[in-house]
């Protein structure tokens, strides 16, 4: 009953995304969705914008906790809905509420399982972890081309603190949810003239690149540390 209950989080998570794959939920995400409701959307978000704005938020935490693929489009919806700063705003909330959830479920169920069967490995590497963890956690939030579900799981195996986790993952989806929400608030126009809009400008030099610059400098402390050890 014990273990039962360390696996319900995990399992409450994976019944919830085979749930959404059988209602067909990922089929909405897609530019003829977004192009087909956006009117009706945004006159909901003039007319209750509180209650938009919550419901946006829980549903994006939804999305992550359960690792459903497709947080770009939530991010891109949110800039065309509410605008590029709030709609950040309201997406790094949910997305940060959300890798919360299932970092905390991952920790719970997976994570002794783990510690009985790579005992000493995390012994050696955990206090390291606990102590950058911040610092590795925010590099590969920086860069919008690593799976977020898999950090989310990674950090919480690993022992990252929860505060350290958190603060990262919000610093660290900022620049790339600027982006997407930028893009979203620039789209209205194209979905209602039945274009598809071009998203290749996301994995483009110019945005790419100052993100991987981030991460590397975000790294530099622990490269540095290093560095003194072995010369020490």
């Amino acid at each position: 009953m014990s273990h039962l209950k360390r696996l319900a989080p995990l399992l409450l998570i994976v019944a919830a995304l085979a749930l959404a794959y059988a209602l067909g939920l990922q089929r909405q995400l897609s530019w003829t969705a977004v192009a087909a409701h956006q009117t009706a959307l945004r006159t909901w978000v003039h007319a209750e914008p509180l209650a938009t704005g919550a419901g946006y938020v829980a549903v994006y935490a939804l999305a992550v906790a359960v690792s459903f693929p497709g947080a770009i489009w939530i991010t891109i919806t949110g800039g065309l809905l509410f605008g590029t700063v709030l709609g950040a705003a309201l997406a790094v909330c949910g997305s940060t509420t959300g890798a919360v959830l299932l970092f905390l479920a991952a920790r719970s169920a997976l994570r002794p399982f783990l510690a009985r069967r790579a005992g000493r490995f995390l012994e050696r590497v955990e206090p390291g972890l606990r102590r950058d963890g911040f610092l590795y956690v925010l590099a590969l939030r920086l860069i919008p081309v690593v799976p977020f579900w898999l950090i989310n799981i990674a950090a919480a195996l690993s022992g990252v603190r929860l505060g350290h986790f958190a603060a990262a993952t919000v610093l660290g989806i900022i620049p790339a949810v600027l982006v997407f929400a930028s893009i979203g608030a620039g789209i209205g126009g194209v979905l209602e003239a039945g274009q598809t809009p071009d998203l290749s400008i996301i994995f483009s030099a110019p945005v790419l690149l100052p993100l991987l610059g981030l991460a590397l400098l975000s790294l530099l402390p622990v490269g540095w540390r290093y560095w003194r050890g072995q010369n020490a």
